[in-house]
């Protein structure tokens, strides 16, 4: 249970900084303060949702999209988001392209980030501690 929590706790963060890293790097993609919270909590739960379905799609039917699939349920974790809730706006198809391409980077490597920090953040207290 605690390793589950951890797992939605790194995904929502990764989300969260994929989002406004985006967001601060596209001038036609806003995202307002006030929607943010629900802007990252849809987003990560239709891409935590969709990613299996497209890629057991991609594996049984087009194995060469295999590698894209993420790239996809990014895509489609965004339209959804922009569609429920009005606090995230991406305006234009290369802005589109670009805004699913960041923050599948992004989230992809703050996945691989988030968690060497908050090793880091535990060991430093546990040391704090001894002291």
């Amino acid at each position: 249970m605690v390793r589950l929590f951890w797992r939605v706790l790194v995904f929502l963060v990764s989300s969260a900084v994929g989002i406004l890293v985006a967001t601060l790097l596209l001038k036609d993609m806003t995202l307002d303060a006030t929607g943010f919270l629900v802007v990252v909590v849809v987003y990560s739960v239709v891409q935590a949702v969709i990613l299996p379905f497209v890629t057991k799609q991609a594996a049984l039917h087009a194995s060469a999209f295999l590698g894209g699939t993420a790239l996809l349920a990014t895509l489609i974790a965004l339209v959804v988001a922009t569609l429920i809730n009005d606090s995230l706006m991406i305006d234009g198809f290369a802005t589109w392209i670009a805004a699913t391409v960041i923050v599948w980077l992004v989230t992809a490597l703050a996945t691989l980030l988030v968690p060497l920090a908050l090793v880091k953040l535990g060991v430093e207290a546990i040391r704090d501690k001894k002291d």
